[in-house]
């Protein structure tokens, strides 16, 4: 259940991050298309909450797990939780995890929990144009003008620090890979890699080298952002306990 919730976390802080730009995006376009991946990430972390209280049982729903859990309960990665700052922070962010989370997904298909591969396969659909569109802004903006590379290159050079710990595997992952279960992070770091750097030289941004990646969200250590996420996301349901439509 754990890992379920790993996964779902993952999708619906990333999913919070994207609506925000809801009414703010750059042009109206891609006001619209920002907004429709947040709805794919949310929707996403809904079929994975409902299965995470399947699984446990005792009456959970779906919306115990976004709504009524501390901060140290959640075990997103660092990355979804940073803030959108401009729209090149915003891209960047958004294809460090899409080249993570395609890759992720095409392993998860083979998952020996039949619900998660039928998820993965599901998903992988929407993760294939989430990847395309945010490498296509990558070059666009990277290969664009002098100002719009000044930014795409602050932003990478802000952001590679959280990119690798997608892939350093913690012990959650490592006892759940061994049954067959979870990805084995690892094995996907190389494909995730190679995208990634493809599409960076394509857009002729430098990546920086990173002698000290930043880690601890699956372990339930994060950065002050995501309490401030958290703190919008639950005001209804710590205000109004158990409150419903």
């Amino acid at each position: 259940m754990k890992y379920v919730l790993q996964l779902a976390d993952n999708a619906m802080i990333l999913g919070q991050r994207l609506a925000e730009w809801c009414g703010h995006g750059p042009i109206l376009e891609q006001d619209i298309a920002i907004t429709n991946i947040s709805l794919d990430l949310i929707g996403e972390a809904r079929v994975l909450y409902q299965y995470a209280a399947e699984i446990e049982g005792g009456g959970k729903t779906e919306d115990d797990y976004p709504y009524k859990r501390d901060v140290r309960d959640w075990r997103n990665l660092l990355l979804v939780e940073q803030p959108n700052g401009h729209f090149g922070y915003t891209i960047v962010r958004q294809f460090m995890f899409d080249c993570y989370h395609y890759f992720h997904l095409k392993a998860m298909a083979d998952s020996k929990d039949e619900r998660l591969a039928v998820i993965a396969k599901k998903t992988i659909k929407e993760a294939t144009y989430h990847l395309k569109y945010s490498s296509e802004w990558m070059i666009r903006l990277g290969d664009g003008t002098e100002e719009s590379r000044s930014k795409m290159q602050e932003a990478l050079d802000d952001r590679i620090r959280f990119f690798d710990e997608a892939f350093i595997p913690s012990k959650l992952e490592n006892d759940e890979s061994l049954k067959g279960i979870a990805v084995d992070c690892l094995s996907i770091r190389d494909a995730a890699w190679t995208k990634f750097t493809e599409v960076c030289n394509t857009a002729t941004l430098t990546i920086p080298e990173v002698k000290f990646p930043q880690k601890g969200g699956k372990d339930g250590m994060h950065t002050e952002h995501l309490g401030f996420i958290l703190a919008e996301l639950q005001f209804l349901q710590k205000s109004y306990p158990n409150s419903n439509w």
